[in-house]
């Protein structure tokens, strides 16, 4: 299918509630509303073009971009493509998600997740430390530093509470993937869980909250899933 087409059948997908719904969370225009469900029954048309993945992320409608991330090729993306995709993800679903999960299946991850965790824009700093969460989710654990982990962990209990907004969620959310997904560092985790407690983020006029790390993480002891890996993170 051509770009044109694919924007058309995003058009005739879009709902008026969805859109209102994820202008409240952060979306701006242009977008349809189109729901996630029905996105991915577009991936197939789109993934065997990756120029075409490239070119509805550049369209700038987010319904477009998200299409683009559940269709790239992690392997087959340059660096300098995520780079510019994270630069663009203006709010977080984009970053946190489409950015995110492309980069932490390609082979930039660990590097890139590292240098967007230290940048002064927010929605890149997002990207960086959901990346991380993401490449930990699918990496053998003796394929991780687990030294530079530690450290990342000490800088969340020490700095989450003074972040900016969007991080203050991600860098719980890295606690929590590093609790949840490397066996090794699941009681440091819970130790970091412990000593940053509530962790408060503005979610607008939206009836998210902010999962408590520590509950998290004894949730999925519970059910005997630590370690447990997943196969992809793109969704």
């Amino acid at each position: 299918m051509e770009l044109t087409e694919i924007m058309d059948e995003l058009e005739k997908l879009g709902d008026e509630q969805t859109k209102k719904t994820f202008i409240r969370h952060g979306a701006q225009e242009p977008l349809f509303g189109v729901r996630v469900g029905d996105l991915k029954k577009l991936v197939r048309n789109v993934k065997k073009n990756q120029q075409l993945v490239y070119d509805l992320y550049d369209t700038g409608n987010s319904d477009a971009m998200y299409l683009a991330g559940l269709a790239v090729d992690p392997k087959a993306i340059s660096r300098e493509r995520l780079q510019d995709w994270a630069d663009k993800a203006y709010w977080y679903m984009l970053a946190e998600y489409t950015v995110a999960s492309a980069a932490a299946e390609s082979s930039y991850a660990r590097e890139l997740a590292l240098e967007w965790m230290q940048s002064d824009e927010e929605m890149v700093a997002v990207c960086g430390w959901s990346t991380y969460a993401n490449y930990v989710s699918i990496t053998p654990d003796e394929q991780l530093d687990h030294e530079e982990i530690t450290r990342l962990l000490e800088q969340a209990g020490r700095t989450i509470h003074e972040e900016r907004n969007r991080v203050r969620y991600t860098m719980n959310g890295f606690v929590i993937s590093i609790g949840a997904y490397v066996r090794g560092l699941n009681e440091r985790a819970k130790e970091t869980a412990v000593q940053i407690g509530k962790v408060h983020v503005d979610v607008g006029q939206t009836a998210c909250k902010v999962p408590l790390a520590v509950d998290y993480i004894e949730k999925v002891e519970q059910r005997g899933n630590v370690g447990k890996k997943r196969k992809t993170c793109i969704c």
